[in-house]
């Protein structure tokens, strides 16, 4: 599939999910948002958000009970420390919601109506201050309670992913090409660099700065007080974040080749393509990288492969529909979750075993 035609697929899944939102239809079917813990996956699909038994894929709770055509979630949701799922709505009301991750029961919700944006990146939550990124471009930041403690940062752009942190500093990325280096003790943007591309995922933090990955074709480091400064450049252009493993960077690209970089020197250690355009992040448990592929070229369905640290391919499985979403590691399962599928969430072990699937009842 040629690059071009797939980000306008995947801009148009936001479209269409913005557009189900503002005319209130219910839309069946989206891609994912996924998060877990050691016993249950959480997962956001349109309407509603599951609890799923990671023992045998069971339904444990959702939320709402019914359908409510003001909600649309797909967003990753977030587990807090004190036992709190939060997730935001990209529907009519914006809503931003917290949920007893334990019994699916709410604990509060807050209607964001001054926002001109919906909910599609996940929020970061640092000690006891919640910093949840608006599509409108601002940045909210709300207590525990979900009430704002302080006046939203306006970042810039659209911003569709996670910040992250090194324990001082936060990073964010947004679509208009830029990385945001914002101080939350004083709370406002303190640098801004220009990647060259928009940045539809979230940066990973390295050693002074922060690693973004962009759609101008490479990766490139955002260092505070210094220019952006290109660390490689890639056959074709990055969705998912790169990940850091000690002093390598693992990353893919849209044409389907994963590459593995030795930061030390700068070299890189290998790049191989095992099958299809890649829109997730890769997801590296143990001595094993997985993969997940949008879809097969002949298949035309989703595949998670399991590679080495030496890019040779272990194993692959056809999941089936078409794979934008991170898998989520839990224990000793792997958990994909495929867009247009016959199920809404599968589970296979390290060695490609399929444990169980989920499919919603009606």
């Amino acid at each position: 599939m040629k690059t071009k035609k797939l980000i306008l697929i995947l801009l148009l899944a936001l479209g269409a999910l913005f557009l189900s939102a503002c005319t209130g239809q219910t839309p069946s079917n989206t891609w994912h948002g996924l998060a877990a813990d050691a016993d249950r996956a959480y997962i956001s699909t349109g309407s509603f958000i599951y609890a799923v038994d990671l023992k045998n894929g069971s339904e444990v709770w959702r939320y709402p009970p019914k359908t409510d055509s003001k909600l649309l979630y797909f967003a990753n949701p977030v587990l807090t420390a004190d036992g709190q799922l939060l997730i935001g709505s990209s529907g009519k009301t914006h809503d931003f919601i917290s949920l007893d991750a334990a019994t699916g029961k709410e604990k509060w919700a807050k209607s964001f109506s001054g926002a001109r944006g919906g909910w599609v990146a996940s929020p970061l939550v640092i000690n006891d201050t919640i910093y949840a990124p608006n599509t409108d471009g601002f940045l909210y930041i709300l207590d525990m309670s979900g009430s704002q403690s302080s006046d939203p940062i306006e970042i810039g752009g659209t911003l569709w992913s996670s910040p992250v942190t090194d324990g001082s500093l936060i990073y964010i990325s947004s679509l208009d090409h830029h990385v945001y280096v914002v101080d939350p003790a004083k709370h406002t943007v303190v640098e801004s660099s220009d990647l060259g591309g928009a940045i539809p995922s979230s940066p990973v933090v390295g050693n002074d700065g922060a690693y973004a990955s962009s759609l101008a074709s490479s990766i490139q480091f955002a260092k505070p007080g210094n220019q952006p400064s290109v660390v490689t450049q890639t056959d074709d252009r990055v969705w998912g974040s790169p990940i850091l493993d000690g002093q390598t960077l693992y990353y893919a690209d849209l044409s389907g080749n994963v590459y593995s970089l030795d930061l030390a020197s700068g070299n890189q250690n290998w790049s191989v393509q095992p099958n299809g355009p890649v829109v997730a992040s890769l997801l590296i448990v143990g001595d094993q990288i997985y993969v997940t592929s949008e879809a097969d070229p002949t298949s035309k369905l989703g595949m998670l492969i399991a590679l080495d640290r030496e890019g040779r391919t272990v194993w692959s499985k056809e999941v089936g529909g078409k794979l934008y979403t991170t898998s989520v590691a839990s224990g000793d399962l792997i958990l994909v979750a495929p867009f247009q599928a016959d199920y809404t969430l599968a589970a296979f072990d390290a060695d490609g075993k399929q444990a169980w699937t989920f499919k919603p009842a009606k």
